[in-house]
């Protein structure tokens, strides 16, 4: 499929990947999709869990190359290894941005060090640091000098899945977890498919 994406030209000299989560609705709601939120006795309330999607998108082409499933709401960062192994292995990329919700030192590195990826634009989470300076080498660098500019790129991903669900609709129609999971894939490879029949 990349190699379809690159002689169709939807793949730039120095691509730029964005990272972002975004969930979707169940028209068939099971038991297994409720969390009871509290101190974990029964006077907890419970608390419709959604499915969704870690995705990394290629800014230029709006093309999908990686992409993990999961149970929602849930930490944002835990996902992005398992994404951007996946995507690093299909393209290779220049630069990486991510909001907040990404934001801690193994994540730059990973990409730094084992990806070979050169430039990571995370925003900082001020939960984190407050007003303190961060300690490690790669925050640190960001709290210097933040490229608002090249951050701001982050909205194709944004777009991206406006465009996805308006397309294919912002409700699963499986039931159960494995096979609402195998109907996120699925639409990821539609999403893609779409974007290169239109190059036709």
């Amino acid at each position: 499929m990349i190699e379809r994406a690159r002689a169709a030209g939807l793949i730039n000299a120095s691509p730029t990947a964005a990272v972002d989560a975004t969930g979707l609705a169940t028209r068939h709601v099971s038991e297994h999709f409720g969390k009871r939120r509290g101190d974990g006795k029964r006077s907890g309330h419970r608390q419709r869990a959604w499915p969704k999607l870690t995705a990394v998108l290629h800014t230029y082409s709006h093309l999908i190359v990686g992409a993990v499933t999961g149970i929602g709401p849930s930490q944002d960062s835990p996902d992005f290894t398992p994404v951007m192994r996946q995507a690093s292995s299909i393209m290779v990329f220049d630069t990486v941005l991510a909001d907040a919700g990404y934001d801690a030192e193994h994540n730059h590195r990973l990409c730094r060090k084992d990806l070979g990826i050169a430039r990571t634009v995370i925003a900082l989470n001020r939960r984190n640091t407050g007003r303190r300076w961060p300690k490690t080498p790669y925050l640190r660098a960001l709290r210097q000098r933040f490229p608002r500019v090249l951050y701001h790129q982050r909205w194709h991903i944004e777009s991206g899945f406006s465009q996805h669900k308006r397309r294919l609709g912002s409700a699963l129609t499986a039931r159960g977890h494995q096979a609402q999971r195998r109907e996120l894939i699925l639409r990821v490879l539609t999403h893609n498919l779409m974007l290169l029949a239109a190059t036709a």
